[in-house]
């Protein structure tokens, strides 16, 4: 079962509001920061209470709900950027002779 037309309204709704405050705090990493480990925490909350809490019993309908959710975009994870990732991306590029540019 989706989202009722009522409810797609209302998480649209929620979801603009949060884009609007993305686009105010743009430019301070630590707000920015705040707002991902919220939006993670809120993801955590719902995975862990209701999501878990409303799972088939039943293997027959567990099985149709995994196939559906591979059908139609697997699981909804939010991938957190590792901190080697974050350094790496903060090396400078080598120059296009292959030399390391100087720091």
């Amino acid at each position: 079962m989706s989202l009722t037309p009522a409810q797609q309204t209302s998480l649209g709704r929620a979801l603009g509001e949060l884009q609007s405050l993305a686009d105010e705090i743009n430019g301070n990493p630590d707000a920015l920061l705040e707002l991902l480990r919220q939006l993670e925490g809120l993801h955590r909350t719902i995975q862990d209470g209701p999501f878990r809490g409303s799972l088939p019993a039943g293997r027959n309908q567990l099985f149709e709900l995994l196939q559906n959710m591979e059908s139609s975009g697997g699981w909804p994870y939010i991938p957190r950027l590792q901190l080697r990732t974050f350094i790496d991306l903060m090396q400078p590029d080598p120059d296009p002779e292959g030399q390391p540019l100087p720091v």
